[in-house]
C-alpha cells in the first residue's frame, strides 16, 4: 500500500493568520488615529510676555469715582483694653486684683505691679482699681468690679439651724 502523500496545509493556514493580523493591526491603528485630536485641535501656547497691568485707581477715576477720603484711626480708649474681674483688697489700699488685658486670660495683679506698657496697678479697694503711669503718677482711670447678679431663685436665705443633740 502505497500512501498519497496529502497536500500540506501549514502555508494556507500561515498566510490566513497574517492576512487577519494585518487586518486587525490596521483596525487598531486607525480607531486610535481617529480617536486622538487632531493637530489643529491642541491648546494654545502659553505666552512668553507678561501680562498687562492694569491701573485700577485710574480706571475707577475715569469712570467718575471719588477719590476715598482718609479715615481718621480710631485708637481704643485705654481703660476698654482690661477687663476687671475680681479684687482682694485691704484697707489700705494694697492688695490684688484679677485682670484680664487686651483680651488675654485673666491674672492677677498686684498693687504696684505692671499690667501693660505704660499702665502700672496703683491702688485696689473692695469695688475697683486705679490705674496709671506710675505708682505715684495720677490715675489715668479706674476700673470697677462688675455687679454681681442676683441669686435666680430670690434672696439668699439663712442657713438652716443645726438641732441640738
Amino acid at each position: 500500500m502505497t500512501q498519497a502523500h496529502a497536500p500540506t496545509r501549514w502555508p494556507a493556514a500561515a498566510t490566513t493568520v497574517l492576512v487577519w493580523a494585518a487586518a486587525a493591526a490596521s483596525l487598531v491603528f486607525w480607531g486610535l488615529r481617529l480617536a486622538s485630536p487632531a493637530d489643529g485641535d491642541r491648546p494654545p501656547a502659553v505666552s512668553a510676555t507678561p501680562a498687562m497691568s492694569i491701573d485700577t485707581q485710574a480706571v475707577a477715576r475715569a469712570l467718575g469715582a471719588q477719590p476715598a477720603v482718609a479715615q481718621a484711626v480710631r485708637v481704643p480708649d485705654a481703660a476698654s483694653r482690661f477687663a476687671l474681674l475680681g479684687v482682694v483688697a485691704d484697707a489700705n489700699g494694697r492688695g490684688a486684683a484679677l485682670i484680664a488685658v487686651d483680651g488675654k486670660p485673666p491674672r492677677p495683679f498686684r498693687a504696684g505691679a505692671a499690667l501693660a506698657q505704660g499702665y502700672v496697678l496703683q491702688g485696689v479697694d473692695a469695688h475697683g482699681v486705679r490705674v496709671g503711669a506710675g505708682v505715684d503718677a495720677p490715675a489715668a482711670f479706674t476700673l470697677q468690679v462688675p455687679a454681681r447678679p442676683g441669686a435666680v431663685n430670690g434672696p439668699p436665705r439663712p442657713a438652716p439651724a443645726m438641732p441640738a443633740g
